[in-house]
């Protein structure tokens, strides 16, 4: 294990400084809620709702876009393995992601992720005000760097749509999503092409939807110039 991962949290440290504050206001059970998978073209939108308990030492955790995939990896583990620690997912598929729109599908994840808790009074969130959590909740822009139940919530949720994207790799082979995790890379959009999307791609998404449904081709301008 690396030092990074083995490294614990007190409540003097900085990560800690929102869930000190909602304490202090007297909230017990502080949730730190992040979501991961917004932006590609294929695989589920993935939220992760995580509370510790107040009074055992906590992983150090950090954003999870700042570690590595074996830090992360490490430190879900850690994470899972703290005494009384609650974890919820939520998982929002393609499918549902077209019906909905993704900002919507995106505030459904996170809803279902705090539902699965044991326990929950307050909700701190990363990124802007979510709509329909059902607790008191504060947004912080940038939270996962300044929220140690935030930062927890990005590992759990990274890790977990990580985890899926491979099993996608070996169900539908050919797209790559074990490396690029359904993000529109090159090698992605390359495939999208030669192969059509698979169940798992997100049609509303324009590279998937102009594959599906190519726009018409514009007339040749010079040619036509040329011919008059």
């Amino acid at each position: 294990m690396s030092n990074r991962v083995s490294a614990l949290l007190s409540e003097a440290d900085e990560l800690l400084r929102p869930e000190c504050e909602c304490w202090a206001e007297g909230f017990c059970f502080v949730a730190g809620v992040d979501e991961v998978g917004r932006g590609p073209l294929a695989g589920p939108v993935v939220a992760a709702a995580v509370v510790f308990p107040r009074g055992v030492p906590w992983p150090a955790v950090n954003d999870s876009k700042k570690l590595t995939a074996l830090e992360r990896e490490e430190l879900e583990r850690a994470i899972r393995a703290v005494p009384g620690v609650s974890i919820g997912i939520g998982e929002v598929s393609a499918a549902e992601i077209d019906r909905l729109d993704i900002l919507r599908a995106t505030w459904r994840a996170m809803r279902l992720a705090v539902e699965q808790l044991e326990k929950v009074d307050f909700i701190l969130v990363d990124g802007r005000p979510v709509k329909g959590l059902p607790y008191p909740s504060r947004a912080m822009v940038g939270g996962d760097g300044r929220s140690a139940s935030i930062a927890a919530a990005s590992i759990v949720a990274k890790v977990y749509r990580d985890r899926l994207m491979e099993e996608y790799e070996t169900r539908y082979p050919g797209y790559g999503f074990a490396g690029h995790k359904g993000y529109g890379t090159a090698e992605h959009l390359d495939a999208l092409r030669r192969l059509g999307p698979c169940p798992e791609h997100r049609k509303s998404f324009r590279p998937v939807r102009e594959i599906i449904d190519p726009p018409p081709e514009q007339p040749d301008l010079f040619g036509a110039m040329e011919d008059e």
